[in-house]
């Protein structure tokens, strides 16, 4: 017989699981909705040493005193540091663990990247900087966390699919998360990393089987597990508490994820992953520079080399007076492992836009920046504000006419350009851009939103090309920025590109796509002329 033990996220308990108790019980399993220790168990009040350990014991005992065959794990949010750090004690014990809308955290993580108060989160970051000792925290008055108000639960993650009655019950049955839960790192042998698992993935929260996809194609070493065998995937068209808004879809594909059911993400094998794919149009190769973290395409045929030339300088054969031309500047997006090879000035889409408009006459700049985190968008912005004035400083740029063109998550990074738009910079690009972060991005700084920095544009243009088959989560952070731009007027001209996915340019070769893109560059050579 299989035994469900279910472990909650953040502020509640094991009565967020009723509904899908009763389901999965009505299969013939055995369930157990936990409350762990301070989460409403009158019996087991929290006080200011419950911490992160505490909750690990909790979901140990329930694994040691039941007599079930096969235990499946479920975490929600929170709730799955506590399930892998037990599982890592018991992993003969453990059938599966269910990621439930929840991450990957590792060994050493905190919960505290949960926390979407960037102003709590900071606090508590230097509480720990400040006070490394394991029992630091149990003799402060502020070891709680309140509860959200109920228009605040949506900063925690998505609400969509909760009606107002399961909302307000969310709400007022909520508790104070004890501090130390969040704070504490999780501690893991190993062990636990061979388990077999299922992640189930809300799209209305920012997730998709897709978007694993993506990653995984990436070549990021972090989440090249996904594609073993054991692990499955299961998606939920809803928001961030699926057991409230669609408690018999999560029962169901608990039954099917126990039996070892799910989509399996497979790996590139020999071919090629698809961002590394020729570009779409046939364009030929440019001078090219490497200057740091930047490289510049610039107009012209490459020149026959000189007898003075210095092999291997990136000027050599040049003339001595060149330009001054106007400049693109391509931001890829992430985040992107530094380990990642080739990295993203090399994928031959950015190559291949930056030679494109060298071709028509224009410096195309293609750049690495360290967006290798969701918590590094700050960092990326800086490296891309230093590469753009050391494209500008450069004698062979027109330096008042520059344009900026954003893709995938780095959309994100335009936010900063568009709030406050300096006058040399004449458009702003932005292709299957991420306009606004994913509700489940809570490290990522509210700057970081394009749908609300649009207001300040001031008539800066825009070129906007969207795919029509694009990821749903992403899809919504364009209807967003659209809406938002319709409303103060802003200078959006969009460009669609029919049956076209996300990252189309080097894998669909369709006239269509190439048209789109020949469009876009176009429009955007058109600004900086103008």
């Amino acid at each position: 017989m299989t035994a469900f033990v279910l472990v909650a996220g953040a502020h509640t308990g094991g009565w967020i699981w009723e509904e899908v108790a009763t389901r999965l019980r009505e299969s013939g399993a055995r369930v157990y909705p936990v409350t762990l220790t301070g989460m409403g168990d009158a019996d087991r009040p929290a006080s200011p040493g419950t911490d992160l350990e505490t909750h690990v014991r909790d979901v140990l005992r329930l694994i040691d005193d039941t007599d079930a065959d096969e235990v499946v794990l479920v975490g929600h949010c929170y709730g799955i540091y506590p399930v892998l750090g037990a599982a890592d004690r018991r992993p003969e014990r453990i059938a599966r663990i269910v990621h439930l809308d929840a991450s990957t955290p590792q060994h050493g993580d905190r919960a505290l990247t949960l926390v979407p108060d960037e102003t709590v989160r900071d606090r508590l970051t230097h509480r720990i900087d400040a006070e490394p000792d394991a029992d630091a925290d149990t003799d402060r008055d502020d070891w709680l966390i309140p509860p959200p108000a109920i228009e605040e639960w949506q900063r925690w993650g998505s609400v969509a699919g909760l009606d107002p009655t399961a909302l307000t019950r969310l709400a007022q049955n909520a508790v104070p998360q004890p501090v130390a839960t969040l704070t504490r790192p999780l501690r893991l042998t190993g062990a636990v990393s061979a388990l077999p698992s299922t992640g189930v993935l809300c799209t209305g929260n920012g997730s998709s089987i897709a978007m694993v996809e993506g990653l995984v194609g990436l070549g990021d070493p972090r989440f090249q597990a996904l594609t073993e065998p054991r692990v499955t995937f299961f998606e939920l068209d809803t928001g961030h508490w699926p057991m409230l808004s669609r408690a018999d879809e999560v029962a169901g594909i608990l039954l099917r994820a126990a039996a070892g059911e799910g989509h399996r993400v497979t790996g590139a094998g020999s071919r090629p992953p698809g961002h590394l794919g020729p570009f779409l149009l046939d364009v030929p190769r440019r001078r090219r520079e490497r200057t740091g973290r930047i490289d510049l395409h610039l107009p012209g045929d490459i020149p026959a080399p000189r007898p003075d030339d210095v092999p291997g300088d990136g000027r050599a054969g040049l003339p001595a007076a060149e330009g001054p031309w106007p400049a693109v500047v391509f931001v890829h997006g992430g985040p992107v492992h530094p380990d990642v090879r080739p990295t993203p000035r090399d994928w031959p889409g950015f190559v291949g836009y930056a030679r494109s408009v060298a071709g028509m006459g224009a410096v195309g700049v293609t750049l690495d920046h360290r967006l290798h985190d969701l918590a590094d968008y700050g960092r990326a912005a800086g490296d891309i504000a230093e590469a753009v004035e050391l494209v500008r400083a450069d004698p062979r740029v027109d330096a008042d006419r520059v344009a900026l063109w954003f893709f995938s998550a780095g959309g994100l990074l335009s936010a900063d350009w568009l709030a406050a738009p300096p006058p040399w910079l004449r458009c702003v690009a932005a292709t299957y851009p991420v306009l606004a972060p994913m509700p489940n991005w809570g490290l990522v700084d509210a700057r970081f939103r394009p749908a609300a920095a649009v207001r300040g544009s001031k008539g800066l243009p825009v070129v906007l090309t969207r795919v029509e088959l694009e990821r749903t989560e992403i899809a919504a952070t364009v209807e967003e920025f659209l809406a938002a731009a319709e409303e103060c007027e802003a200078e959006v001209e969009v460009i669609d590109v029919p049956g076209g996915r996300h990252g189309f340019e080097t894998t669909d070769r369709s006239e269509g796509a190439r048209d789109a893109v020949e469009h876009a560059l176009r429009s955007v050579l058109g600004h900086l002329r103008a």
